[in-house]
């Protein structure tokens, strides 16, 4: 899977905030908030192909967590990208 190149990664009002680039600029009748991990993993795995696997030995090596609970974790990040329509495959 990949991230939509089309969503790009911004600081609004000191929030992380994921926006639609279009023709005329970023869509912003639809903001993706992110906290500070869901950020990282949006900035690392950007413009790459990448599994819940990758996005979990990120999280483990990153937080120094058991790897389950990072394969959960992932898993529930790239759902819901998948979700918002922020994946691509």
């Amino acid at each position: 899977m990949k991230i939509n190149p089309i969503y790009k990664l911004r600081e609004v009002a000191g929030e992380s905030v994921i926006v639609r680039q279009g023709k005329d600029g970023a869509d912003l009748t639809r903001i993706i908030s992110l906290n500070p991990t869901a950020r990282l993993l949006f900035e690392h795995f950007s413009g790459k192909e990448f599994t819940a696997e990758d996005a979990a030995n990120l999280l483990a090596d990153t937080y120094h967590i058991d790897h389950r609970q990072a394969l959960e974790d992932a898993t529930r990040w790239t759902d819901e990208l998948q979700r918002c329509g922020l994946l691509e495959d």
